[in-house]
């Protein structure tokens, strides 16, 4: 996903240069660069549910996932999103949309089979506070930051690089400029990398509790956790890989990550996810 990351700022900065070496100004490269961004926010849960082949499902073709949400938006006190079921034998769920009216949730056909209804409902109160805390609107604000400063520096270096130099030392003064922005873009883009991983991080922490609180019972989403990810090592790595790139929508990732490659993955371990609802369920029934 870091990687990924970089070659996308790669690719935006050869583009943004070769976008200002055929006369496009800074300000029309600025704007095409906001756009592509922006429809990434609008278009959000198309985007997702295109990724995972997904489709809406009406009350009549699926009755009881349509129950399971209409009691939990009853409960939370918030408007129905769109419910959608994706054709995959991978146990997962996740919610999309730019605001809660826009708002998809969607179960895969795989955590549908495996978990009982309880377990079911407790992960779709999870995907809900996804939906009732605008995650994906702030996930998306938060890794534009560091994608955009890490374009703007690019783009300055292009601009130095194609306004050309008169003398040799003008061309070592050159290289010298695009070497320290090169460095700077790329920090600052780690920086903000690092941090909105961190930030990712929390907002599943703070489903977990949410849907949790919703239900009353933590444990039972708990549970869910342990089983889902069981599961997963069911699956043949093949699929699990079609499915990689939706880590950050879902409610556990399709790959889990060792010790060090925690501070680069969307999700806490399991370990802590695990550690803070029995928490919350000691909370809950009065322990200390």
């Amino acid at each position: 996903m870091f990687l990924t990351g970089l070659a996308l700022v790669v690719l935006w900065s050869v583009v943004s240069g070769i976008l200002i070496a055929v006369g496009v100004s800074y300000v029309a490269v600025v704007v095409i660069m906001f756009a592509v961004i922006f429809g990434q926010y609008w278009f959000s849960d198309k985007i997702a549910m295109f990724s995972m082949q997904a489709k809406e499902v009406t009350p009549a073709e699926e009755p009881a996932l349509h129950a399971m949400v209409d009691r939990l938006c009853a409960l939370a006190g918030m408007a129905k999103p769109r419910v959608g079921i994706a054709e995959t034998d991978v146990p997962n769920a996740f919610a999309t949309g730019r605001n809660p009216k826009a708002a998809v949730i969607c179960a895969t056909r795989g955590i549908m089979r495996r978990l009982p209804d309880e377990e079911l409902e407790a992960v779709l109160a999870h995907e809900l506070s996804h939906v009732a805390h605008r995650d994906v609107a702030i996930m998306t604000v938060a890794s534009s930051v560091g994608m955009i400063a890490g374009l703007v520096s690019r783009m300055a270096m292009w601009g130095m690089m194609l306004g050309g130099g008169g003398d040799s030392r003008d061309g070592e003064n050159l290289v010298a400029v695009e070497l320290i922005t090169m460095i700077v873009s790329m920090l600052i883009y780690a920086v903000s990398f690092l941090l909105t991983m961190s930030l990712s991080r929390y907002r599943e922490l703070a489903a977990d509790r949410s849907g949790a609180i919703l239900i009353g019972k933590p444990s039972v989403l708990a549970s869910a956790l342990v089983r889902i990810n069981g599961d997963m090592g069911k699956i043949p790595t093949r699929d699990l890989r079609k499915v990689e790139g939706m880590n950050a929508f879902f409610f556990t990732p399709a790959f889990s990550k060792g010790s060090l490659a925690s501070l680069l993955s969307t999700h806490p371990s399991i370990e802590r996810r695990l550690e803070q609802l029995s928490e919350l369920d000691r909370q809950l029934n009065g322990q200390h």
